[in-house]
């Protein structure tokens, strides 16, 4: 018996039969991403425009929605997000020249920072910048801490006071100079005692002086030299210099000066002879004193000038005794 002859089934019968056999199904639509490019826009809409394509209610096109919107859903919000371009419903974020302008603006943003940190000025680094005001406020509190004791050094000054001098002998006789002049000659011979107290408190100073000095009016009579000497904070200490003048010429300066005494003839008979001792020379006695202090080394060196003259008489009639020079002297600085 001869089999009836079947067709082959269709892709159009087979998906009606299995549309008729299965319930059906509510419709159900997946949105793809939105693009800027044109070409996306028309592909999708021409690939649902196109007759080609298959129905909507179709077994092929409803397994491939169904499985994408699964995997959609499975990868979740950020997922989506990031797909789209890194923000929801923006896939403008992720295109090239988007892209492009964030590079450049963090660059900008690099170049600023750069800039900040640099400085505007001298375009050193930040740490320089540091260094460089560290050393500054070092030498400004430096500066001013030697100020200090500069100022402070300089309200301790030292006290020189004159104490005594002595006449040991003084001799004026006739004689030539250098040239072979004739003039009047004189020889002096003095001690002069004075004392040098520092009164500092943290420095010792360093003594100097200039020349000891004895002058009748303008004349130089005679001089001594003050060795220097190292004075140690609130300390003190005497000093003894020998003024000498030997054989100074006078030149007529001294025509009223005379180391002989001169005898007088008796007021009566059978009297001694009356003996007048030579007239008292005025003298004027001067001494400059130099002090020195290195406070902070070499970088405080306060100075200090003391200069005394004094009023002193030569008596010849008391000569090897000390006369005090306490109420005879004034003192400057």
């Amino acid at each position: 018996m001869q089999q009836p002859h079947r067709h082959a089934k269709t892709d159009s019968e087979v998906t009606s039969s299995m549309a008729a056999s299965s319930p059906p199904r509510p419709p159900y639509y997946v949105q793809s991403p939105s693009h800027d490019d044109g070409e996306n826009k028309t592909a999708v809409s021409s690939f649902h425009s196109s007759p080609a394509a298959s129905p909507p209610r179709s077994l092929g096109r409803a397994s491939r929605d169904t499985s994408s919107s699964r995997f959609s859903a499975s990868k979740g919000p950020s997922a989506a997000a990031s797909s789209r371009g890194g923000e929801p419903g923006g896939g403008r974020r992720g295109s090239p020249w988007m892209k492009e302008a964030a590079i450049e603006e963090e660059g900008l943003l690099m170049d600023d920072d750069d800039a900040g940190g640099n400085g505007a000025g001298g375009g050193l680094p930040r740490r320089w910048r540091y260094a460089l005001g560290f050393a500054g406020a070092f030498f400004a509190l430096f500066f001013f801490f030697a100020l200090i004791l500069w100022g402070a050094s300089r309200n301790q000054r030292p006290v020189v006071t004159m104490q005594s001098i002595t006449f040991h002998n003084f001799v004026i006789q006739a004689g030539t100079d250098a040239s072979l002049v004739p003039t009047e000659m004189s020889t002096l011979n003095a001690t002069v005692r004075l004392t040098f107290r520092n009164t500092g408190t943290f420095f010792g100073v360093h003594v100097t002086a200039q020349p000891v000095t004895l002058y009748y009016s303008q004349l130089l009579m005679a001089s001594g030299n003050l060795k220097y000497f190292y004075q140690a904070r609130k300390s003190q200490r005497s000093l003894t210099v020998a003024v000498v003048g030997d054989k100074v010429p006078l030149y007529g300066g001294g025509s009223g000066l005379s180391s002989t005494p001169t005898t007088l003839p008796p007021a009566k008979k059978r009297a001694p002879p009356v003996v007048v001792p030579p007239p008292p020379v005025p003298l004027q006695l001067a001494v400059r004193v130099r002090s020195r202090a290195f406070v902070l080394g070499r970088l405080v060196k306060p100075k200090f000038y003391t200069e005394a003259r004094c009023s002193v008489t030569l008596d010849q009639t008391r000569l090897g005794k000390a006369v005090s020079l306490k109420k005879a002297c004034t003192y400057g600085h």
